[in-house]
């Protein structure tokens, strides 16, 4: 039976880019709706060529339980935040048991909590002078990055590295493995 996905994002949407060109010919997995938080996101036009329905969303929608229940209709096996920076409330938990997963681009628990994302966290990797980081894809629970772990990368930091060095080889950690992570996921439902 074929397995449905909702991306979440509020930006630049390159994650979101990938797993969908991952999951685009795949027969089993499908992409069924991008919803952003941000109506000028980058996220919208990168996907627009997939041909997948996109969403832009208020803080009310997301609050009130009208996301919710929009998302519901379309009964989705998985939902992937993706760069996505609201905090997830216990409605949507409740709504979507162990069917809601984030990716936080370092090695949780280091780094993580609330205005812990993109170059806030590879600023402090280097500020700590930290040999590695890396990519973590966990559940979301109530807090922020701390639900239970599905998946750790790492990559190792050279001191020379700048930040946006940094940034760079954790995004190319994230490239290489979400996609996959999220496949194993719900393939694994599938036995």
């Amino acid at each position: 039976m074929a397995k449905r996905i909702i991306l979440i994002a509020s930006g630049n949407g390159s994650n979101v880019e990938n797993i969908c060109s991952f999951f685009e010919k795949d027969q089993k997995i499908f992409v069924v709706g991008v919803y952003t938080n941000n109506p000028k996101a980058k996220v919208i036009d990168r996907v627009f060529r997939f041909g997948i329905k996109t969403k832009v969303f208020d803080k009310e929608a997301f609050t009130n339980g009208e996301l919710i229940s929009i998302i519901k209709k379309q009964k989705p096996d998985l939902i992937v935040l993706a760069g996505f920076l609201w905090k997830i409330g216990s409605d949507w938990l409740n709504e979507f048991p162990y069917k809601i997963i984030n990716i936080h681009p370092a090695l949780l628990p280091k780094y993580g909590g609330k205005g812990m994302y993109g170059k806030h966290v590879h600023r402090a990797v280097k500020n700590n002078n930290d040999e590695e980081t890396g990519i973590t894809i966990h559940y979301v629970n109530e807090s922020y990055d701390e639900g239970a772990i599905i998946f750790q990368s790492r990559v190792k930091i050279d001191n020379e590295d700048s930040i946006d060095t940094i940034a760079s080889k954790v995004h190319e950690l994230e490239y290489a493995n979400f996609p996959k992570v999220i496949h194993r996921l719900l393939n694994k439902e599938n036995k």
